[in-house]
């Protein structure tokens, strides 16, 4: 049985918009490449702001910030610092 990784990806998912797909396709392609299947959530930064970003983020495995344009900086901001603070792989584009 391969192993499971949860990947929580910062920021709004829009379709129309190419390396969001990408973003998607090229983590199923690390996935792949390292025989472990992966689950990914697009989170968006609104609610990151207020109390529930820890709670949102602890189940994921690792974080990553999807280039986007945030709804909110402070929710960005604050899903950075939780992975910072609480050791969790993290990339930021």
């Amino acid at each position: 049985m391969s192993r499971k990784i949860r990947v929580g990806i910062i920021g709004e998912y829009n379709p129309d918009i190419s390396y969001h797909l990408a973003t998607n396709a090229a983590l199923g392609h690390a996935a792949d490449a390292l025989s472990v299947t992966i689950s990914t959530d697009w989170i968006p930064t609104g609610p990151l702001a207020g109390e529930t970003c820890e709670k949102t983020l602890k189940g994921f495995d690792a974080l990553f910030a999807a280039p986007c344009d945030y709804n909110s900086v402070e929710g960005a901001l604050r899903a950075i610092r939780f992975a910072r603070e609480k050791d969790r792989p993290f990339l930021g584009t």
